[in-house]
């Protein structure tokens, strides 16, 4: 069994990892300057995958926080749903689920 602070640290650790990411995503969403067309489709097209990648990390990002709150909170393991507790397994898949196996089904 993870101990609240093991998985506090998982999670922080998470966090720092999805902020590093989505800095370089951004970077790199600001280094294409090409005057060819061919080369600028692709560029855009890079760019999509880049930005969808980016609005992933943003809403893991979000929901990270969230947890983290909740752990401050005291309220971290409890579905916010419906009150009953989140299954350790379920939290070692997704500790960052803020719902049951039951509520997110």
């Amino acid at each position: 069994m993870i101990s609240l602070s093991q998985r506090k640290s998982q999670l922080e650790a998470r966090l720092s990892e999805l902020q590093a990411r989505l800095h370089r995503i951004d970077d790199e969403l600001d280094t294409h300057t090409s005057p060819d067309w061919e080369d600028i489709a692709n560029e855009r097209e890079a760019e999509e995958v880049l930005e969808d990648l980016g609005s992933a990390g943003q809403l893991e990002l979000r929901q990270i926080s969230a947890a983290l709150q909740r752990i401050d909170a005291g309220d971290f393991g409890t579905c916010t749903k419906c009150g009953a507790k989140i299954g350790e397994d379920r939290l070692n898949l997704l500790p960052h689920t803020p719902f049951c196996r039951r509520c997110a089904g």
